[in-house]
């Protein structure tokens, strides 16, 4: 499949880190206004320095985020990050998408969660406003620009991670670390039920990030059963440095839609729960279960590449090549678009060179993600708009003489 048809297909990103997918000059030009020291102030140097093509690890990946979150402390940087990222987004076909961050790395006194969270559903809304007011999508020619937010909760944090977090360590000054990192997901998703019902801000899911081991899913329990109850869609980061264990905890203590990465749906050798006997066992019947039920993977190929040394010589490697075997659910996402230098149209690209997908297997990735999103609507709006994107992605293709 030809690249300006990739570019053409409507598309979603339901794995869209916020504060990973800033513009490059924007990223400079709020460093200098709020003081922020960069290593660099040019585009070339910070490509150089801090946003580069390999990592040794995840660790090294996510140090560039000191900056980047370093500059949206305040209303105007949320709000306009957000609104460029749409803007973004719907220059290279993306209709629909998930935007996610953790509001407490933005929290300063004066400044909490429920005005973080508003300033970044502000620029969304605006930029939807702008967007969908465009003929082509007035008209009804193209699916419109949906965009909702996805607070997200981390499994570790330290003092040092924002004010928001340092409070935890004041106001709990005898809990163990676990204890702090639950009781500020707790917060959290108490926050975004709140936000969701009595203000009807577009929170559309709740997500827990960071680093796996040793830093457990289940520990996250009680909040994910708020975000449960509040109807809120479920989605956690897990099997990207873990093994596939993370990937059970997710779905069975946290009630998972879908799964961020899933990297090591399939590698026996990553277990370390010494209870299972029978490895194989345990992963095929994962994977049976992850297939029955739908559960759709959140595959981010660069990203991957980019954090794990066994896949950086060659993508053929990447377990979607089973996840596609087995007709998991999966969909492309960017994870995120400045530190891994890409768009949704390059990661399907990439897919398509790497893995030989047919374009019926690319409109299904493509569906699946409008299908499996947490939709800010009704049921039947959002059927009504994934006919319309089927609609859409059929009459390009025909057009195109494919599928």
């Amino acid at each position: 499949m030809k690249l300006d048809l990739l570019k053409r297909l409507p598309k979603t990103d339901l794995h869209l880190h916020l504060d990973g997918s800033l513009r490059l000059p924007t990223l400079i030009e709020l460093a200098r206004e709020r003081k922020v020291e960069l290593p660099s102030t040019s585009a070339a140097g910070l490509r150089e320095l801090v946003f580069r093509e390999h990592y040794k690890d995840l660790p090294e990946y996510l140090a560039g985020f000191t900056y980047t979150v370093g500059v949206m402390q305040d209303k105007e940087a949320l709000e306009r990050v957000a609104y460029e990222l749409c803007e973004d987004c719907f220059a290279e076909g993306v209709r629909y998408i998930e935007v996610r961050f953790a509001p407490q790395l933005h929290v300063r006194r004066g400044f909490e969660i429920p005005e973080v969270v508003r300033a970044v559903d502000d620029g969304l809304r605006r930029a939807m406003r702008d967007i969908n007011a465009r003929p082509e999508i007035a008209s009804g020619q193209q699916p419109r620009f949906v965009a909702g937010i996805i607070v997200c909760a981390l499994r570790f944090f330290t003092a040092e991670f924002s004010e928001g977090y340092r409070r935890y360590f004041e106001a709990l000054t005898d809990a163990p670390g676990h204890e702090l990192y639950a009781t500020a997901s707790l917060a959290l998703a108490r926050a975004a039920a709140r936000l969701r019902r009595e203000e009807g801000l577009n929170v559309v899911g709740f997500d827990l990030a960071g680093r796996e081991d040793g830093y457990p899913a289940a520990e996250h329990h009680e909040a994910y059963q708020v975000a449960h109850e509040a109807f809120l869609g479920k989605t956690v980061h897990a099997g990207e440095d873990y093994g596939p264990e993370s990937i059970f905890q997710a779905i069975g203590d946290c009630h998972a839609d879908r799964i961020g990465h899933g990297t090591w749906l399939f590698d026996t050798t990553r277990m370390r729960d010494g209870r299972v006997e029978d490895r194989q066992r345990y992963v095929e019947d994962l994977a049976q279960f992850v297939a029955d039920k739908r559960i759709t993977i959140e595959v981010c190929l660069t990203s991957n590449q980019q954090t794990v040394p066994a896949l950086a010589a060659d993508l053929r490697q990447h377990p979607f090549a089973e996840m596609r075997r087995r007709r998991l659910s999966t969909t492309f996402c960017t994870d995120n678009r400045l530190v891994s230098n890409t768009t949704v149209t390059n990661e399907l690209a990439r897919a398509v060179e790497a893995f030989g997908l047919t374009d019926r297997e690319v409109r299904d990735c493509l569906i699946y993600g409008f299908k499996r999103s947490f939709f800010p609507g009704t049921y039947l709006e959002k059927r009504t708009y994934v006919r319309q994107v089927i609609d859409s992605v059929d009459r390009l293709l025909a057009e195109a003489g494919g599928a």
